[in-house]
């Protein structure tokens, strides 16, 4: 049996970005945290900075690090790639060679800090 070593190292890049292991917690659910306007105020400082409700998760890569993402309800699946919410993301994007291809993202001007710190929970938590 031979390998196509370009087809393998491609499936290994995208399964970097959407395999992580998932961990249930109260809080966390699996390898994600929903979020959502109406609920964001109660838990946090900062306005909610997304343009519609989903899902914040992590990818944990070898030498870029933890990534944070922001995908949309009903743009979830395997086949999304989120709005990437920090360096080490936007860095396996480009690694990658893909693009976010998710209709909502971001409000501009938006403080990002907490949503990022949601991210790397999630990480904790799947490293964990």
């Amino acid at each position: 049996m031979r390998i196509n070593l370009s087809r393998w190292l491609i499936s290994a890049a995208v399964l970097s970005l959407t395999a992580c292991t998932p961990v249930q917690d109260e809080n966390y659910g699996y390898g994600y945290v929903v979020v959502h306007e109406a609920f964001w105020g109660a838990e946090h400082d900062t306005p909610y900075p997304f343009t519609t409700s989903g899902e914040i998760t992590c990818s944990d890569h070898v030498e870029l690090g933890r990534g944070v993402f922001f995908n949309p309800v009903g743009f979830t699946d395997e086949s999304y790639v989120g709005t990437p919410l920090n360096k080490a993301a936007a860095d396996i994007i480009k690694l990658s060679r893909i693009t976010p291809n998710v209709p909502y993202r971001i409000k501009p001007g938006m403080d990002l800090s907490e949503a990022r710190e949601i991210g790397l929970k999630v990480c904790d938590e799947q490293m964990g």
